[in-house]
């Protein structure tokens, strides 16, 4: 009896309809986040805003800085040049500190301020960058020119960042004109109150290996024999 019981399982078990496709374990989602750069909707707009009128128009600047220069090369691409600095905001305001790095390679150069925030809940920072093209104009010329932001970057908590930049036609940016207007006026403004036109000035010129200083050749002192022909 006991071996017909188990051959009558066996039976059931082989019985049984093999699992369906469908029925394995679903691997981890995958999602997407499309950000609309040239077009970002009426609230993220508003945010962008918002976030801008935060940044005080006249920073004050602790003493203490960092600056760095260096050479970085990547596979596939050309080396680049960069300088970034750093600077503690004071007065306790709602950013604690400001970031600034300008890059040159053979093709484009870059310039990014980025402000953090002092205490962040659902915004980390905001970047203002602009480039230009270096076969244009040296590196430095972004700071002479007061170049225009083309680019704006709000960096959220849990939330995809809102990201504004500029677009070629037949994008229609005209509503985003006042945002760029607004961030270029502060970067010019962080430009000079960071220092970058007066105590930086000799790091930026560094970018540029056409700027390098030449000291002039001296000429020999006459001997007392050709002076007293």
């Amino acid at each position: 009896m006991r071996i017909l019981l188990l051959l009558a399982l066996a039976g059931a078990a082989l019985a049984q309809d093999p699992p369906k496709p469908d029925d394995k374990p679903q691997g981890p989602q995958i999602r997407y986040t499309y950000l609309n750069v040239c077009n970002p909707s009426d609230e993220e707009k508003a945010e962008l805003q918002a976030t801008l009128d935060r940044i005080p128009a006249k920073a004050a600047f602790a003493q203490d800085f960092e600056i760095t220069r260096g050479r970085s090369t990547m596979q596939d691409a050309e080396p680049a040049r960069y300088v970034r600095l750093r600077r503690e905001l004071s007065g306790g305001g709602f950013f604690s500190n400001a970031q600034y790095s300008l890059s040159t390679d053979s093709t484009n150069t870059v310039e990014t301020l980025v402000l953090k925030v002092r205490e962040p809940k659902d915004l980390f920072s905001i970047s203002l960058e602009t480039q230009v093209s270096a076969s244009v104009a040296a590196p430095a010329s972004v700071l002479d020119v007061n170049t225009p932001v083309s680019r704006i970057k709000l960096e959220r908590f849990g939330k995809s960042n809102v990201v504004l930049a500029r677009c070629p036609a037949p994008a229609d940016q005209s509503v985003y004109e006042p945002l760029f207007a607004s961030a270029s006026r502060l970067l010019s403004s962080y430009r000079t109150a960071l220092g970058l036109r007066s105590m930086f000035r000799s790091d930026i010129h560094w970018l540029s290996p056409k700027a390098v200083a030449k000291t002039p050749a001296k000429t020999p002192p006459k001997s007392k024999a050709s002076s007293n022909n």
